[in-house]
């Protein structure tokens, strides 16, 4: 077995929990050689550098925020032992770390994230955005990020161990504001042609597909807005300034939260929703909670079992959706 000598791994994260040995040192009480020494010495123990340079200040390189992360779960978890030892019951919640693709409509992103909030243990959520989804590989790889939510799976050429699961798909449905909507659903969907419209920007993958629908079936819409946050397009869309797309399956979700009617309905429009994380066998149970409930419950219509723990599927494989992205090499 190997072994990790705690006290390197303590002035790592005090270095690194208040951004210099200076700091570090006035907290801790020790010199700063010492510190800075002890900080060297983990780095050649592991074989890997932790910090480097960036001007005058120190900086986390990625494994560096990957070891900072579990030294800070290690730390935390001392604290709640000395608690429960002096009788203190522990309120320390479960770090949660998600990060959205700007692709992912964030109504979707919300339904598919709350499942997490009903495990048996608190959690403390952090969703991080970006614009595409391979824009998270390093965060993801370097155990920053549990768990990635995407409309598309990593592709095949992507160096990366990592692995798609699938959460589910649907068909598209058309929605448009109350006064837009009526002179729409008449003729569906040879009224779309000339009618002003609002669609995500060429990042989505739901964009090429609607572009090539729309190719198809020879119909113009006018394109008046394109949107990177989907947010801002469903705002505007409310507003009656264009009709805009939605997942089928979640049309009612829309309809509650947007004062906006449906126009139509184009099955053959396919939206795939993905899971990203490291491990093919889920552990951590907010996962498994995503996972479940969307396969489930959020894309079969289902309504959603009350208090899902997701304890008695812990490290059980994923189902054969899962596909691996090559490894790096």
């Amino acid at each position: 077995m190997e072994w990790l000598n705690y006290h390197h791994l303590l002035y790592f994260w005090a270095v690194a929990r208040y951004g210099s040995v200076a700091r570090a040192s006035a907290e801790l009480h020790l010199s700063q050689p010492t510190i800075s020494g002890q900080v060297h010495r983990l780095e050649d123990v592991l074989g890997l550098k932790l910090f480097e340079r960036s001007g005058r200040r120190l900086a986390l390189t990625t494994v560096g925020r990957g070891v900072f992360r579990y030294a800070d779960e290690i730390f935390s978890l001392g604290q709640d032992l000395m608690g429960m030892l002096k009788g203190r019951p522990s309120d320390r919640p479960l770090r949660f770390t998600v990060g959205v693709a700007d692709a992912l409509p964030r109504v979707l992103a919300q339904k598919l994230i709350e499942p997490a909030f009903e495990i048996e243990k608190p959690i403390h959520l952090v969703c991080r955005e970006d614009r595409v989804v391979e824009d998270f590989l390093s965060q993801l790889t370097g155990q920053e990020l549990d768990l990635v939510l995407a409309d598309r799976p990593l592709g095949p050429g992507i160096r990366a161990h990592a692995f798609n699961h699938l959460l589910g798909e649907s068909g598209t449905t058309f929605l448009a504001g109350p006064k837009l909507a009526p002179r729409l659903v008449r003729g569906f969907p040879r009224s779309l042609d000339g009618a002003p419209c609002l669609l995500p920007g060429d990042q989505a993958t739901v964009r090429r597909r609607v572009d090539q629908w729309f190719d198809d079936i020879r119909v113009r819409p006018k394109l008046v807005a394109e949107f990177d946050d989907t947010g801002l397009m469903y705002a505007f869309g409310e507003q009656g300034r264009g009709f805009f797309i939605c997942p089928t399956v979640f049309e009612d979700e829309f309809r509650r939260r947007y004062e906006v009617r449906v126009v139509g309905r184009a099955k053959i429009i396919r939206q795939q929703f993905y899971a990203i994380s490291v491990d093919e066998r889920l552990h951590h149970p907010a996962v498994i909670a995503i996972v479940r409930a969307a396969r489930q419950d959020l894309f079969t219509g289902r309504a959603p079992a009350s208090r899902r723990g997701g304890q008695a599927e812990t490290g059980a494989r994923s189902r054969t959706t899962t596909r691996r992205v090559r490894s790096s090499t």
